[in-house]
């Protein structure tokens, strides 16, 4: 991303018994792309030390599966406005997007 600048990185793993798993597939669990948006989110505010208000997903993409148990690490970088993320399982990108920020948010 042009102009961008790194300001953090985390993991996380979302265990077996994690209750979104339930019926995120009966005999098959997968993590949920809502519970992987919000490790990106919790990353974002504890990198930046506050909440911040969200305008909106310009952009996400899931690419591989993130399965109970595996753990996955989220690399955030700044822009005028928005964050990127890439999540990542060891290596192999799994989920990329970019939040855009409410007006009156610094990045």
């Amino acid at each position: 991303m042009s102009g961008a600048s790194t300001i953090g990185s985390t993991s996380f793993v979302v265990e077996a018994n994690h209750p979104a798993l339930a019926g995120h597939f009966p005999g098959n669990p997968v993590v949920p792309g809502v519970l992987i948006l919000e490790h990106v989110v919790l990353a974002i505010e504890t990198t930046i030390a506050r909440r911040m208000r969200l305008r909106g997903l310009r952009q996400v993409k899931f690419l591989e599966p993130l399965l109970p148990g595996q753990s996955a690490q989220i690399s955030l970088e700044a822009g005028v406005g928005m964050i990127s993320f890439c999540v990542t399982r060891n290596g192999s990108l799994i989920a990329k997007g970019v939040l855009e920020l409410a007006h009156g948010t610094r990045s």
